[in-house]
């Protein structure tokens, strides 16, 4: 409201254009990026549009650019019994989704891009995933799929959409994706177990058929090997506390004489911990436990949990970086990017 009582109006591309001393197409130019503009007169324009307070608008920004400012932010595979407010409070409250969200959003704002969360729980969430893409709705996906059969990696290539995945695709897909190198990191977590005496060792592994556990236990099992042993005990869990208990209780059943486990997750690792301590065995005098990820239970794990630190903020950020390449500069050539893991030694090993 002006003082005079009258209704002020936003200022518009042509207010922009006399402040700045330059033509409205020069404005626009600068504006949507669409040709290249000479950096003294676009400082001249971006400093006009300061003085203004000129807010272009999104949906005819849109029309122009042909992108939308949104980034779809993918989460596939989650437990599809869990509906609704619940199942996005479940994906917060896991600290290693809420971690890559977190970082994915602190990537994409100083591009001016927006995240869109989705969850992809069944068919037909990945169909509207799938018809959300199609008809413009985001500029391209960052997908975090938590299942080794999930389609919507092969259904995103099949469409041609812009995306970037969370983990290696297995089977192999072209499509770009950010990981860590899981075997190297297992292979830590066995010499480490070695260099501090234990002598039986067993593995909590992953869900079978998922790349990222199978490359974790087979890493483990190779340093094991070079170090002349010959065979240790493995027990699969399903990335849970709970599949971690209940797999520990196994190994104690099964391995006489264990004194030391790698669990293929933090969760597993905890669950590993409470089963150890359950038969009234210390950890790590008794049995020594190291759990990969290094997420935000590692520390506040009671003993704290020695884990391979997986850097899943980094890598977003990487995702983000990527996924923006594409938007801006209209590049689909399927790139990846490996991250090296790094073991952060605590109390529990």
């Amino acid at each position: 409201m002006r003082e005079d009582g009258r209704v002020s109006t936003p200022p518009t591309l042509e207010d922009v254009a006399r402040v700045a001393g330059v033509s409205r197409a020069t404005v626009s130019r600068v504006i949507n990026q669409k040709r290249q503009v000479a950096p003294d007169l676009k400082a001249v324009v971006e400093k006009a549009i300061v003085e203004t307070g000129y807010v272009p608008n999104r949906a005819a920004r849109s029309l122009v650019t042909g992108r939308t400012g949104t980034v779809a932010v993918v989460i596939s595979g989650v437990d599809p019994e869990i509906e609704g407010n619940q199942m996005t409070g479940q994906v917060f409250a896991d600290p290693f989704f809420g971690r890559i969200v977190a970082a994915f959003v602190r990537a994409l704002r100083p591009h001016d891009l927006h995240p869109v969360l989705m969850l992809a729980e069944t068919d037909d969430a990945r169909a509207q995933v799938m018809t959300y893409l199609r008809q413009g709705n985001a500029d391209g996906a960052l997908l975090v799929a938590a299942q080794a059969d999930d389609p919507l990696p092969g259904m995103l290539v099949e469409a041609g959409q812009r995306a970037v995945l969370f983990a290696r695709p297995e089977p192999a897909l072209p499509i770009s994706f950010v990981d860590v190198a899981n075997r190297d990191g297992a292979r830590l977590a066995a010499k480490h177990l070695i260099e501090r005496g234990c002598d039986e060792l067993a593995v909590i592994s992953g869900p079978s058929g998922l790349y990222a556990a199978e490359e974790r236990l087979a890493g483990f099992r190779d340093e094991v090997s070079r170090h002349g042993r010959a065979y240790d005990p493995e027990v699969s869990g399903e990335f849970t506390l709970e599949g971690g208990e209940a797999a520990m209780e196994r190994l104690l059943d099964t391995v006489p004489g264990l004194d030391g486990v790698f669990a293929a997750n933090d969760y597993m690792a905890q669950g590993a911990v409470h089963a150890i301590q359950a038969r009234g065995l210390r950890v790590p005098e008794d049995v020594a436990v190291v759990g990969f990820d290094d997420s935000s239970i590692a520390p506040l794990c009671r003993p704290a949990l020695t884990s391979v630190r997986q850097p899943v903020e980094e890598m977003a950020a990487e995702m983000a970086r990527l996924l923006i390449g594409q938007i801006a500069e209209g590049d689909r050539q399927v790139r990846s990017v490996v991250f090296d893991p790094t073991l952060v030694v605590r109390d529990s090993a």
